[in-house]
């Protein structure tokens, strides 16, 4: 406790210098610029800016804005826990705004320090394209069932020619196929059939599809795919922290593993053996709920320790895995 008092006191020195301020909060960002694109009118556009706690403190955001009506943001988590992930989403307000539109995103960090980040987006909204309804969206769908959903493409720039040629996919799980419907007097319509296929992973969605034209104002444009695929089994906390420790103690903590029907845990592995035991003596017979008891022993080496933890069930491919973090402290 001494030590990371002196720690906190010595962090909270440098934090008095503006340089370090906002140094400290930057990098716990990967990303902070990002360009949309040329978009479609009434499009839903979205980017997660997403950030990792770094620190032992927990990250609080106090709140967010935008230097343009431009772009809204939403602060999917205010308070990040060690070595967990939040995300500040901008929101790109294509009902609203056309032409070329950009906007500064100012984040207030206000615990454990106080600092800003700032964040860049910028785009291109077209007026010529736009999509029934906005994106692809559903609000939860069960892991190994798929998902089929339609979204009309209306074209009215007034080329007779215009034509979309392909529709790429960075996500394998999902395909789509534009099929053309009308063509009147500049005005073209398709029709988008989009397919989420039976092996997406569990775990929210945000990926975009893109369509390809032979319109050289803007050959790509993105349409937004998301929701949340739940997962059959699901495994509470979903990232297991356990704490800074020092070297050779045993902390212990438990794991909760659920299913809308009964199952049974076949094993749990680790990729350090030594250091992590899993206590399946109880949990010997189907049920919905497992309480597993995961120990972890630190070993000599100090600095942060990450480490991924398999449950292998009897529902076959369904095998949840999480993260397990813990900090070695340095021998005096």
């Amino acid at each position: 406790m001494l030590r990371r008092s002196i720690l906190t006191l010595l962090l909270t020195i440098l934090v008095g210098t503006p340089c370090f301020g906002q140094d400290w909060a930057q990098k716990m960002f990967k990303v902070r610029d990002h360009d949309f694109g040329s978009v479609a009118r009434g499009a839903k556009v979205e980017y997660r800016f997403v950030f990792e706690n770094l620190y032992l403190e927990d990250i609080h955001i106090s709140h967010a804005y935008s230097s343009c009506g431009c772009t809204s943001i939403r602060i999917e988590n205010p308070l990040v826990k060690t070595y967990e992930k939040g995300a500040i989403v901008a929101i790109y307000n294509t009902n609203s705004f056309y032409g070329p539109r950009g906007a500064t995103l100012t984040v207030v960090i206000d615990e454990p320090f106080y600092a800003e980040v700032q964040l860049q987006d910028r785009g291109f909204i077209r007026t010529d394209v736009d999509f029934q309804p906005g994106s692809v969206q559903f609000d939860a769908i069960d892991q190994g069932t798929g998902y089929k959903q339609t979204v009309a493409v209306n074209y009215g720039g007034g080329r007779e020619d215009w034509k979309i040629l392909d529709v790429k996919s960075a996500n394998p799980h999902i395909t789509a196929k534009a099929v053309e419907t009308g063509r009147d007097y500049g005005r073209v319509t398709y029709r988008l059939d989009v397919h989420v296929d039976k092996s997406m992973p569990a775990g929210y969605m945000n990926d975009h599809l893109m369509l390809v034209t032979n319109d050289d104002a803007g050959q790509q444009i993105p349409v937004l795919v998301e929701g949340r695929v739940t997962p059959g089994i699901s495994v509470s906390p979903a990232a297991l922290f356990l704490g800074e420790v020092q070297p050779g103690q045993k902390v212990t903590k438990k794991l909760v593993v659920t299913s809308k029907k009964p199952f049974r845990i076949l094993a749990i592995t680790c990729d350090d053996k030594k250091s992590f035991q899993f206590d399946l003596s109880k949990e010997t017979t189907a049920a919905k709920l497992h309480q597993i008891p995961v120990t972890f022993v630190a070993g000599t080496d100090a600095g942060k320790i990450v480490k991924t933890i398999k449950i292998k069930t009897d529902q076959g491919e369904m095998t949840p895995e999480l993260a397990a973090y813990a900090v070695v402290a340095a021998v005096k």
